[in-house]
């Protein structure tokens, strides 16, 4: 008799090492590079608190431990996001910081991908404001 064990994105990814290091990495970027300036300035001075919450949000998004709906609740994303303008420069500053990020952190290239078009169709979503 086999068992069917199923693998959860979260543990694909590396589980909690790996994504705190893809939040520090994400930020890091944000932080540094000219281009995702736009983005940087819609965050406070300290990213402390950011990286917290995105870290708690993708460990159960990915199917790990459900931090931030433990903490804060149902993630409601666009509504959390509404007081801050988001067009497609903001998502794409914030893809460029990401897909930055997930390619310093150690995975399968086919789950990277995967990934990566995962969080362009949330951060799509996430658009409030035409160009």
């Amino acid at each position: 008799m086999t068992e069917n064990i199923q693998v959860t994105p979260y543990e694909l990814a590396g589980g909690e090492t790996a994504i705190l290091s893809l939040v520090e990495r994400f930020y890091f970027f944000m932080d540094t590079l000219p281009e995702a300036a736009g983005i940087r300035a819609m965050h406070a001075a300290d990213l402390s608190g950011a990286r917290t919450k995105l870290f708690k949000f993708l460990s159960g998004w990915l199917g790990g431990p459900d931090l931030f709906i433990q903490e804060y609740g149902h993630p409601r994303l666009r509504q959390r996001h509404f007081p801050f303008v988001i067009d497609e420069a903001a998502r794409d500053q914030w893809m460029l910081c990401m897909n930055k990020a997930l390619s310093e952190v150690a995975m399968d290239v086919n789950f990277r991908e995967n990934l990566s078009q995962a969080l362009q169709q949330l951060a799509t979503h996430m658009i409030n404001q035409a160009d």
